[in-house]
């Protein structure tokens, strides 16, 4: 009775691990295995999964149901649990007697709709992605109607689901339906490896350059690069899952995804492209998750698909002066054969599907994307750009596999042609930022007491959901803990913290002199703000040892840690860049509040607002407002970056947040109280222009309708920068002019962090509004947040 009374003692614990992401992905997971085990009929399958019931009452009803039946099946039961959830702790691992194994049944099944059963669990993994394609099966062979494809197809059910409900519906038709099904199935999985497809045997100087290259992939990946420098960790112990969704204008909208989904057919739009497209806000985990990819690829534990593997920085490609072909971009910037280069790069012409190239951070290109030159010729030389480009559109290596990233504001319409999906990378969930602050500290009493402190400010929860700024919690929780609840509101709050951990914990100086953190390090910053200042207004995040010369950097400031080295590949020159380029921005705007040096006009400029396809014209505030001795090199005929823009705005809100009240202390021995009320007041009168220039966009409202406003992603930031200035006076002038019944705020990209803002500076409308935001990110987090505007919200 040992597993029996475990399913009671521990119903809790497995109830909270089924449940608690929300969605019923865990639970079906597991009913599949245990009706494919003949453990649940299917009137028992049916008693438990009853639509429209909340899903904490369908997995109770499955635990009562399992006990009752005893204890084979509660053993049963643990076995398919450990196989859904293996991570999930203190779940049936303090049972001896939880050693049930589940066989595989494969070659008993008499007839094809107990196939449908038996092998359900793995059915359904095969049939997510390929719904469409097995319900045109079954009408073409007379089985299905259309009214059974759109029962099957309904868009509330994730993929899986609607593989189920086709599972279901094909069992109610017959043991016919069942075989076109399974020879679908059979039918699509023969072609799944293109090695296979083709009974391909590689030649042998391209193994062993595989080898080469994953070797050296592996040794590049196996450490956190991302935020490197400040300590070294294995991406095996801190990697988290970040949520992965696919984009609103894809097919398959809803379920979640995993890695090897980014490059599967899932969501696939169009089927003549071969790119791929994941985008995500700054510090969201673009990098990283890359960097996962790699690793697994290397070991040969994902990927398998692609022989080769050819990773690139755009913003190491951005120092590359030389005209490339695309064989030496190739083994000159990711790994060079020993030998017989030209036999292997023939091999990669002849096999472009067994190839995958990934590119990290296209916004930090130079130029922006453009399919105005066309490439088609492999062994042409041409700017790395054109290269690129060449091969997002497919004009070069149609075929081959292509994954980019880049914040949203990137990619523009021109870019998202030549895309077959985008893959939207959310940052992590809650249940995300639980397992990555435990996997940051190897002292379970330490995380629990941060995840603790988290939990009471649900500001700083919301922060976290956000990669970057979760690390940076994790990594100064001496400095949270100490700190007195509700101090830490927002993302400057967080950054100074980071600045304040790296200074006192790497600094061998004594305060004698009475002075305050900042003012003791006061020109560490400013040589560091500068380099970061100039290094954003050149679309320049790598810098070379003249850079740090002429910004006056130090080795006592590089010893600091807010920079880490970086090697170009191509040129072997050593460089350095910033921990993350937030952590540059964060730089660049405490140089703007700071220094002497900065023309008036800086902070004007910054808060410009416009449109991303007038960046090219006007996005030159860093240029501008240096002397034109200082004026960084541009790229040659007026070209310019998609990544000014994004990179502007954060400055921007950083710039916001550092002059606020609460840390004009900060500043009182570091500038002049005169320049820095100039300041404030200079930022609190561009804040107030820009929403005044979005409220006389709002048009007129149609005889008899409500007065809307639809909010574009720029009102957004505007929104935020208040918030970081932590004052009402200019929350309440910033609203004091909206008059309207009903505000748009979809596909803004507002999470947690967005909605913190928003609750901010929405409670002091005047009237009531409805709010409405579809299609973005809040969830649970974001819907606390909002409570201090629900007062003047007559609708959500």
């Amino acid at each position: 009775m040992f597993v029996q009374k475990l399913v009671l003692r521990q119903r809790t614990e497995i109830l909270n691990a089924l449940c608690s992401s929300g969605s019923a992905e865990h639970l079906e997971q597991v009913l599949d295995i245990l009706l494919s085990q003949g453990e649940l009929t299917w009137e028992d399958y049916q008693n438990i999964q009853v639509s429209g019931r909340a899903l904490h009452c369908n997995a109770r009803k499955l635990l009562d149901l399992v006990y009752t039946k005893g204890e084979d099946t509660c053993g049963l039961f643990f076995a398919a649990f450990k196989r859904v959830l293996p991570d999930a702790k203190g779940v049936g691992t303090s049972s001896s007697g939880c050693s049930s194994t589940l066989e595989e049944k494969e070659e008993h099944q008499s007839t094809c709709t107990e196939t449908l059963l038996t092998q359900r669990p793995s059915l359904v993994e095969k049939l997510r992605g390929c719904i469409d394609g097995a319900l045109e099966d079954l009408v073409t062979s007379g089985h299905f109607t259309s009214a059974d494809c759109c029962e099957v197809q309904l868009p509330i059910h994730t993929p899986c689901q609607q593989a189920r409900r086709l599972l279901d519906h094909v069992r109610s038709k017959g043991e016919s339906a069942a075989k076109v099904v399974l020879q679908f199935i059979q039918h699509k999985q023969e072609p799944v490896s293109p090695l296979n497809q083709e009974k391909l045997t590689p030649p042998k100087e391209v193994l062993t350059y595989q080898k080469k290259l994953s070797s050296s992939i592996s040794a590049q990946s196996c450490f956190l690069s991302t935020y490197g420098g400040t300590s070294h960790m294995s991406l095996d112990d801190i990697y988290t899952d970040g949520q992965l969704e696919l984009a609103h204008n894809c097919v398959d909208v809803h379920g979640p995804l995993g890695l090897e989904d980014i490059v599967g057919a899932v969501g696939t739009v169009n089927k003549e492209a071969d790119t791929v497209l994941v985008s995500g806000e700054a510090g969201g985990g673009k990098s990283t998750l890359l960097q996962r990819l790699h690793l697994l690829w290397a070991r040969g534990a994902a990927l398998q698909d692609f022989l080769l593997l050819f990773p690139f920085s755009c913003r190491r490609l951005n120092s590359e002066q030389r005209e490339l072909s695309l064989q030496e971009l190739l083994f000159q910037h990711c790994c060079w054969p020993d030998r017989q280069q030209e036999e292997i790069f023939q091999f990669i012409l002849d096999h472009p599907h067994l190839i995958l190239f990934t590119f990290d951070g296209l916004d930090e290109l130079k130029q922006s994307f453009s399919d105005e030159h066309r490439l088609c010729c492999p062994t042409q030389r041409a700017p790395v750009h054109i290269l690129l480009f060449n091969l997002i559109q497919g004009s070069l290596m149609k075929g081959v596999r292509k994954v980019v990233t880049s914040r949203p504001e990137a990619a523009g319409p021109l870019f998202k042609r030549h895309l077959c999906k985008e893959v939207l990378l959310k940052g992590f969930s809650p249940s995300g930022i639980d397992c990555f602050v435990r996997k940051h500290h190897s002292d379970a009493h330490v995380a629990a007491k941060v995840l603790e402190s988290l939990r009471t400010n649900t500001a700083l929860l919301g922060l976290c959901h956000s990669p970057v700024l979760c690390w940076i919690v994790s990594q100064c929780h001496k400095e949270l803990l100490g700190c007195g609840e509700g101090s830490l509101q927002t993302i400057t709050d967080v950054y100074l913290m980071i600045l304040q951990n790296f200074f006192q914990h790497k600094s061998s100086l004594k305060n004698t002199a009475g002075l305050c953190w900042l003012e003791q390090h006061l020109q560490t910053v400013l040589h560091l703000g500068k380099l970061a200042f100039d290094g954003i207004g050149a679309t320049c995040y790598i810098f070379s040892g003249t850079d740090l010369e002429t910004c006056g950097v130090t080795e006592k400031d590089i010893c600091m840690g807010f920079l880490m080295q970086s090697k170009d590949i191509s040129t072997h020159a050593e460089g350095y860049e910033f921990l993350h380029l937030t952590m540059q921005c964060f730089f660049a705007a405490l140089y703007i509040v700071l220094s002497d040096n900065t023309d008036r006009s800086t902070i004007p400029k910054l808060f410009e607002t416009r449109k991303m396809k007038e960046a090219g014209q006007s996005s030159r505030c860093f240029i501008a407002c240096l002397p034109s001795t200082d004026q960084p090199q541009r790229p040659s005929g007026g070209e310019t970056t998609a990544a000014e823009t994004p990179n502007q705005q954060i400055t921007a809100t950083f710039v916001s947040g550092l002059l606020s009240q609460r840390h004009r202390s900060l500043w009182l021995h570091c500038c002049p109280s005169a320049v820095m009320e100039k300041r404030v007041r200079q930022v609190v009168k561009c804040l107030s222009k820009g929403m005044q220039k979005h409220f006389k966009s709002i048009p007129q409202p149609v005889e008899g309708e409500k007065k809307s406003m639809h909010a574009m992603p720029g009102f957004v930031w505007l929104i935020k920068c208040i918030y970081e200035m932590q004052e009402d006076r200019v929350a309440k002038e910033a609203m004091s002019k909206l008059e309207v019944d009903h505000l748009k705020l979809t596909y803004c990209n507002i999470g947690p962090v967005e909605c913190t803002a928003l609750a901010y500076v929405l409670q002091h409308l005047r009237n009531p509004v409805g709010l409405q935001l579809d299609n973005n990110s809040v969830g649970d987090v974001g819907v606390e947040q909002l409570l201090p505007c629900m007062h003047i919200c007559n609708s959500l």
